[in-house]
Order: structure tokens, then C-alpha cells, then sequence
């Protein structure tokens, strides 16, 4: 998941102000001699005091660059020693301070929690604590102090890092669990179904049967011709209810168990049957299709099926391009079509329900993924499907 504009902006006002923060608290604190700051300052001295102030004014980019931040305040700690000892530019008034400014406790947190190479983190890590401690000029409280300085900084960065890590793993085992029981339930609505169906199927099928058997029997021992024809028309209207009845019952009894929907694997099918009924039609895949569970794969597949049904239905002619992006979060799947050739209207476009979008919406909504449909500013018609890339099946954990 991905931020949004207003924590960027939030963000960014948090590292500002932090940033101008350890500004004034180092130039306060180094006036009042607790850093590097001579008995009486002279020209250069109020320079270096500006320097300070902008390297702990680069605390502001410590979350997209933590390791050019630690580099600045790093130098300018190199300078200020350097033109105490050996250069003897500045005398300062009190000479076992720490001459790095306070930013640099901020700055050691950095490259922890913003920067994925942990090895770089700890060799900059490295060199930042040296050039704080002094250690060619021993002074134990110089030392122990620079220590401190650049180790607590990485400790809490270390913890939040973990703290962190364990909320993502919860959130991300909270929502598997909440998807996986709307799939547990959707599966015993589907189960119960399909015994009510069994059941309609047993007693209705048998009093139907009993009918056209009586109305057989009727139309033979019948001595009118009115009789007959009458015992016949009942007799072949309960035969078409059983059929109508088994197809129905056939429907009800489907459930995801026995699905035999093609998954990703079959988009290359769709796209050659439409390409050969005149329909130029291009897939474009991005990422593995190995990443989409088989329940997302079927459900893509249907997307897939109907979004092309309506182009032939109802944009003849029309180019047709499908894109299906993988990754390890979500399968995001766009068919998008121009407009009819010469604004033909096939005679297929009153045919049908018209209910197979809402109906793929529902499906999406069982698997908690999102489906936009909608005219195109060209013309044309535009389908995007965005699912999770894992929804938990009985077949998936097999």
C-alpha cells in the first residue's frame, strides 16, 4: 500500500520541522559553550556557526537521502576538528566538549530505518562514530559521550524497524483471515444450496414423473380424441419441466469445488478467439502469472470473457488491448477497445441480459477486488479489474 499525497505532505512538514529544531538547538547550545564555540569568536568562528546551521538543516532530507545526511554533519565535524587540531583556526573555550552538533543523534537513526542496505548502514555507521569519539585525542568522557551519540540513534531505529515489520505481518495475516472467512462462508451458502437443490430436485422430479406417467397412461386408454390430445399436451409440458427442472437444478449445484473455469492460463485462448472473428485483439503480460492464487485466476478469466463478449457485441470492428500486471500484492488486469469501425452497430447489441457486468462485480466483491467500467474520452470502452494477488481456497492449500 502506498501513501498518499497528504502523509507525503505530512511527512515532509515533520522532517522540516525537525530539521529547524536541531538548528536552533545546536547554534543555542554551541553559543552557550557546550560545543566548540571560542571565549572570544572572531569572523571565522561565526562562519563555522553558519555552517552548522545548514548541515543540521539537512536533517530535512534524512528520509530520501539518511546517508548524504550523515555524510554532511560527518564533514563538518571532520572541519570544525580539523581547524581546532592541528590547524589551531579555533580555540575552543572549553576543549573535552563533543564538537559535533546534537543533529548528529538524528542523523545516525537514519540510515537504519530509511536505508534497506544494513552493511553500508553500519559502515557509515562506523566511520560517523569515529569522527565524533576523537579517539586519537583519548578523553573518556569525549568517547563515551560520541558512543552514546551515535548508538542510541540505531537502537530505537532497529526497534521501530522490527516494531514494524511485526504490524505489517499482523495486518497482512488480519486481512487473509477476513477473506478467507468470507470465502469459508460463500462456500457452506453455496454447499446449503446445493443440498436444497438435491432435495427440490427428489420431491419435484418424482411428482412430476407421476404426472407424465398418468398422463401417458390417460392417453392411451382415452376413448375421445379430445382426451387424448389433452392428456398429450400435459404429458409433453411436464417432460419440458423436467428438463428445465434439471438444467436449473444443475446451476444451483454448481459450486467452487467443481469449477472448471479456465485461469490465466487460458487468456491466450481468449485473445486468439477473438482475433479470429475479426476482432484484432493484443495481450501484453507483465510479471508472473505464478503470483495469482486459482480462485483470482478464474475470477480474471471471467473479466476477461465478458469484457471481450461486449466489444463484439457491441463495438464491431473495434482494436482491443489487454494488459495483466502480476505482482506479489495484486493482479491488475485493463481491456481496453476503440472505438466501432465507422460507427458500426452489430446486431448482437440488444442480445443478452445485460447484467454481466453487475454480476462481475459481485464476483469481484467476494474476493475483495474492484472492477471500473466505463466509456473511454476516444470513444472507446475501458474494463480495469484489480485484485489480490492471493485469496485462500481449500484447492490453493492443496
Amino acid at each position: 500500500m502506498t501513501d498518499g499525497p497528504w502523509h507525503h505532505r505530512h511527512r515532509v512538514a515533520v522532517d522540516v520541522a525537525i530539521a529547524v529544531a536541531f538548528v536552533l538547538l545546536d547554534t543555542g547550545t554551541t553559543l552557550i559553550g557546550a560545543s566548540w564555540w571560542p571565549d572570544r569568536p572572531d569572523t571565522l568562528a561565526w562562519v563555522v556557526l553558519g555552517v552548522q546551521a545548514l548541515a543540521c538543516a539537512s536533517l530535512a532530507f534524512r528520509r530520501v537521502a539518511p546517508l548524504t545526511v550523515v555524510g554532511v554533519l560527518g564533514a563538518f565535524t571532520v572541519a570544525v576538528t580539523l581547524l581546532i587540531s592541528p590547524a589551531g583556526a579555533l580555540t575552543p573555550a572549553h576543549d573535552t566538549n563533543v564538537w559535533a552538533p546534537y543533529a548528529t543523534v538524528v542523523a545516525a537513526y537514519g540510515p537504519f530505518f530509511h536505508q534497506r542496505n544494513r552493511r553500508t548502514a553500519f559502515l557509515a555507521l562506523a566511520a560517523f562514530t569515529l569522527v565524533i569519539m576523537r579517539p586519537w585525542e583519548p578523553s573518556v568522557t569525549v568517547m563515551t559521550i560520541g558512543l552514546l551519540r551515535t548508538a542510541v540513534g540505531p537502537l530505537l531505529a532497529l526497534y521501530f524497524d522490527a516494531r514494524r515489520r511485526i504490524v505489517l505481518t499482523l495486518l497482512e495475516r488480519a486481512e487473509r483471515a477476513e477473506r478467507e472467512r468470507h470465502l469459508l462462508a460463500e462456500q457452506a451458502r453455496a454447499e446449503e444450496r446445493a443440498r436444497l437443490a438435491g432435495e427440490m430436485h427428489d420431491v419435484v422430479t418424482h411428482r412430476v414423473s407421476l404426472m407424465v406417467l398418468q398422463a401417458g397412461a390417460l392417453r392411451v386408454t382415452a376413448r375421445d380424441e379430445e382426451t387424448r390430445q389433452a392428456a398429450e399436451e400435459l404429458r409433453a409440458a411436464g417432460c419440458q419441466a423436467l428438463e428445465e427442472l434439471r438444467d436449473l437444478v444443475g446451476i444451483l449445484r454448481t459450486t467452487p469445488e467443481g469449477d472448471r473455469t479456465p485461469s490465466v492460463g487460458g487468456f491466450a485462448d481468449l485473445v486468439a478467439e477473438s482475433t479470429a472473428v475479426g476482432t484484432p485483439t493484443e495481450l501484453f503480460e507483465d510479471g508472473d502469472p505464478a503470483l495469482a492464487s486459482p480462485v483470482v485466476g478464474r475470477t480474471a478469466y471471467r473479466v476477461l470473457r465478458e469484457a471481450l463478449t461486449n466489444v463484439h457485441k457491441h463495438a464491431p470492428g473495434a482494436r482491443v488491448t489487454v494488459r495483466v500486471e502480476y505482482d506479489q500484492a495484486r493482479v491488475r488486469l485493463t481491456v481496453l477497445n476503440t472505438p466501432p469501425a465507422d460507427g458500426a452497430r452489430s446486431a448482437l447489441a440488444d442480445t443478452g441480459s445485460g447484467l454481466g457486468i453487475a454480476h462481475l462485480r459481485r464476483r469481484m466483491e467476494l474476493v475483495h477486488g474492484t472492477l471500473r467500467a466505463g466509456p473511454r474520452p476516444d470513444g472507446g470502452f475501458g474494463v480495469e479489474a484489480t485484485l489480490p494477488a492471493y485469496v485462500p481456497t481449500a484447492e490453493s492449500a492443496v
